[in-house]
Formats: structure tokens, sequence, C-alpha cells
């Protein structure tokens, strides 16, 4: 047997037996046959195999970043990634993104829809539990869901559900969602991080106040911005939550929290500081995970404000941006160009033919002169909690604005409060958005024109006719040429520079173990590392 094919026998069995197609003796037959001692045999299995199969029990200890004193239980205020964070651990939703990327099942066992996607019907899971031990009903699931589509609701989620019209139980464990147009993302929409399944109280609006959810984990103790103690749900109605107990630890400062994961003081952090994640990667008790995402780097500007309420300033600072650069030093290449649209690469329908958006100073002074300036002052606001390298990356960015006789102003504002106080406040701010699974969530979310997150105050009536007919098109080649004029709209028209999608880079001791794929949709695998995760 050669060399060559002795390694690859070697994964094969190793992959057999991860997956419980080999037994412990089979396995050391099978080495032993393909030349390994039975030492090294055994060594593998212990280090490769065994290390592989979940285990109950340990406290779980994550540093997290983006924790804010300001976050709250209700699901419709939901905006850090310490709400996000916490939100998939003590809750749930009908439906999950799946460690491959794809749709999985929650608090729904399964769903369907009409041929014309106007009624879709979702049968609920009967075992599920909520912490307090009632259990999981239809009437909770409606007023969860109602929780954002009130009248007076202001959650961020409400745009997401305008052409639902009705939400029906029929018996105790199916709810039907009714729509005024066709639908085929609905199930996707399902999983967006404000709509967790809560209690419904006497009245059919949903308790939200108390903490209860029915996810994996139960609050013990939460301080808002500072952390959150949990123990394992034992009403749990899915596998995992390998955990006994998690511990949640603020910790904004990147420095901070690489410090505590190297001094064991955690088990994992959310998000590594880049500058040094090499130097990380090589300390032989840690490991880092680096996840390519859909999680765009937005700088919006406010439509409706001077001077981004001119096109061509805002083309000039598009033109004024070197992005190959910032995904270079500032990223450290983990992470894929922008091209002022909000569809990543790795989405569904991601235009390909549309041409990069250069670095090209000359166009942005002709922009520039196209708007009655010779020169432009401007400020920008950023916060390091948002994502490591923050600030510098809109200080180089005013580096490339220079040759253009743009000034940018790099201002770096307090991490606790930023979504509260500056986010949606100030005309020109650095955003860091979790990956949608699809066009339609994102462009509702934050590019309708009457969405709640319209963080660029932007408004394009085609834009808006082509999102209305891409929702109920259910032809993928139209549907992909909708979204592809939407994109080159929002390219040439919107208020948001995007100069790139970013990895997910977070890092663990060697001894928190996953399975062989990562959700690409939060950090800490789509934030559901806290169940999915276990101790070697």
């Amino acid at each position: 047997m050669t060399d060559r094919t002795k390694k690859d026998f070697k994964e094969l069995i190793t992959r057999d037996a991860k997956s419980g197609k080999l037994g412990r003796r089979d396995f050391m037959r099978f080495a032993v046959a393909a030349g390994m001692t039975v030492p090294l045999a055994s060594g593998l299995w212990s280090s490769e195999v065994a290390a592989a199969t979940p285990k109950q029990g340990g406290e779980f200890r994550v540093g997290v970043h983006d924790m804010n004193t300001s976050d709250t239980h209700d699901p419709g205020t939901y905006l850090s990634v310490g709400q996000i964070q916490l939100a998939h651990t003590h809750r749930s939703y009908l439906t999950e993104i799946t460690p491959e990327n794809g749709l999985g099942p929650d608090m729904a066992d399964s769903w369907s829809a009409s041929p014309d996607s106007k009624v879709w019907t979702f049968q609920l899971n009967k075992r599920a539990t909520f912490h307090n031990g009632k259990k999981f009903t239809s009437e909770d699931a409606i007023a969860s869901l109602n929780h954002h589509r009130g009248e007076n609701s202001t959650s961020a989620a409400k745009a997401l559900l305008t052409t639902v019209t009705d939400i029906k139980a029929k018996g105790k464990h199916t709810i039907v969602i009714e729509l005024n147009q066709g639908f085929a993302d609905l199930p996707w929409v399902m999983t967006d991080y404000h709509l967790t399944m809560l209690p419904a109280k006497a009245d059919g609006s949903a308790e939200w106040e108390s903490g209860i959810g029915a996810g994996p984990y139960i609050i013990t103790e939460h301080k808002p911005g500072i952390g959150t103690s949990l123990k394992r749900h034992s009403g749990w109605h899915r596998d995992g939550a390998y955990f006994d107990e998690i511990e949640m630890i603020g910790l904004n400062d990147p420095n901070a929290r690489q410090t505590a994961l190297i001094t064991g003081d955690v088990d994992a952090i959310t998000s590594v500081d880049l500058k040094t994640s090499a130097l990380l990667g090589r300390n032989p008790k840690i490991e880092v995970d680096n996840v390519p995402s859909g999680s765009a780097i937005t700088l919006p500007m406010f439509c409706d404000v001077a001077p981004f309420d001119n096109l061509d300033v805002r083309l000039a600072l598009k033109y004024a941006v070197d992005r190959d650069d910032l995904v270079e030093k500032i990223m450290f290449g983990t992470a894929t160009v922008g091209n002022d649209y909000h569809v990543s690469p790795g989405m569904p329908y991601a235009p390909t033919d549309i041409p990069q958006r250069p670095y090209d100073p000359d166009k942005a002074k002709f922009h520039l002169k196209k708007a009655g300036m010779s020169n432009l002052e401007v400020n920008l606001s950023a916060a390091d909690s948002v994502l490591p390298g923050a600030v510098d990356m809109c200080v180089l960015y005013s580096e490339h604005a220079k040759k253009a006789g743009i000034k940018i102003n790099a201002v770096r504002e307090p991490n606790d409060g930023y979504w509260s106080d500056v986010w949606l406040k100030k005309p020109w701010v650095f955003v860091k958005w979790g990956a949608r699974p699809t066009p339609d969530q994102m462009f509702t979310l934050a590019y309708k024109d009457d969405a709640p997150w319209n963080e660029a105050h932007w408004q394009n009536k085609r834009f808006n006719e082509l999102l209305l007919l891409a929702k109920a098109e259910l032809d993928d080649t139209r549907r992909a040429a909708q979204y592809r004029e939407m994109c080159q709209i929002a390219s040439d028209d919107g208020g948001t520079v995007i100069p790139f999608f970013a990895n997910f880079v977070y890092a663990r001791n060697k001894k928190v173990m996953h399975g062989p794929s990562l959700a690409a949709s939060w950090e800490l695998d789509g934030g559901r590392g806290y169940h999915r995760w276990w101790f070697a």
C-alpha cells in the first residue's frame, strides 16, 4: 500500500468511525491492517474519533463582544451580537440555519405551502416546553409572531411580516399563515433572530419580560452588558445541549477577550482581533475558526441629509475607497470584496456579471465636481466593539479618500450604547450585519422604503417595485433577473458603501469540539455553538 493510499485509507476509516459506521474494534483492526502500530491506531482513535463524539457535562464559558447595558429581552429590540448570541441560547425559533447552511427544523417539525405560496402550514413540535414547564402550542407560536405584527409594534422584524394577513391555529400543534401574495422565502424568514417563540399570555400577547424561552438553556442570572449565567433546560426538545451550564461574559475589548482565552478564563470567544489572529492560532491549546460568510460591512449615509443627499457625493465616496487594501490590511485576507449591494457571492441569486467598482480617485473627483465641490469633509463614526479594527478601517479609508480631495474624519464612538446612540442616529456610520440567508430578507429589513432599519434613509421607487415582484416570483430565472436589477440600482443610486463581506473569525480552546461544518449566519456556529458543541 503506497503512502498516499495509506493516507486516504486512514481518512476513510476515521470518517466512518466518526459517523458511527465503525466501532473501536473494527477501527483498530482496519488501522493495523493498513500498517499502523497498535499504539498509533489507539492514539488516532482517542484524538480523532473519541474526541469527536459529543459528551455531556461541564460549564462552557464564552467571552462575547458587543454586549450593551441597553440590551433587553424584547426580541423586537434585538440589535447587538450579545443579544443575538443569548437569544439562540435561551430561546428557540420555528426553523433554523443548519451547520451546513441549509434550512432545518426547530420548534416546527415540518412545513408546506400552497401552490401559489400564499398559504403556509407549519407542524409544531409536540415535545417542546418552555422553561416554566408550559407546553408549546399553536397559541404560543401565533402570539410570538404577532408580537412583531401589531399596529403599534416597533419591532425591526415587522417589515418581514408585512405580507402576512392572518395566522390561525389548526389544532394545538399546527399553525396556518396566510399572505396577500406568494412568498417563497417564508420558512427562511422564520430563522430571523427576532422571531423567537415565546409563551402566550391570557390576552393573546407574548410574554417576553421574564426572559423565559423554550431554548436549550435557562437563564439563572442576567446582567445586561456584563454577562449571563444559564443552566441546561431539561425539557429541551432536540438533540444537543451537551454543556451543563453556560457562562456568557461581556468582553467588548478585543485584547481582553483574547487574553481571557489564552489564560483559560474562558473556553471560547466570539470575535478575534485579526491583527493578532495568526499569533493566536500558533498557540497549541487554541483553535481559530475562520468561516466565510455573507456578513456585510456597511457604511450607510443618510440620503436625506447634506451632503449625502447629493448622488454625486455618494458616488464620489464609493469610488474613493480601495476595497482590496482594506481586505488585506484590516481583515488580513479574511473577507470578500463588496460592490455596494447587499448580496454576497455565496447568497442565492447573487449577480456575477455586475462589474466591480474600482478604486478610482479621479472618478471620485469627477463626481465631486458634478456636485459643485472641489473638496469635501465628512465624519464617519465607528466603534471597535462592532468589529475589531473598525476604527482603523475608517482611518485607512480616509487615507484612500485624500487622493480624491475628500477628508474623512474617523470618529471613535463609545463601545457601550453604539446601537442605541450612534446607529440610525448619526448620518454616516460603520455597521456590521450578520449574514441573512436570502436577498429578500436583507432588502426587506434595510433597503425597503418603509423598513425600520433603512439605515441610509434611501428611497427608490423602482427598487421597491422589484422587491414586491421578487417576493412572489416562483420562477428562478425571472427572480434572479429581478434581484440583479435591484443590486445594480443599489450600487448606482443607493446610500451605502459596502467595502467587504467579513468572515466570522472566532476562537476556542482545543478541548471544545464541534462537528465538521459551521453555520455562516452568525458567530459561534450561527449562535448555536452553545448547544451544538461539547467538551472533549
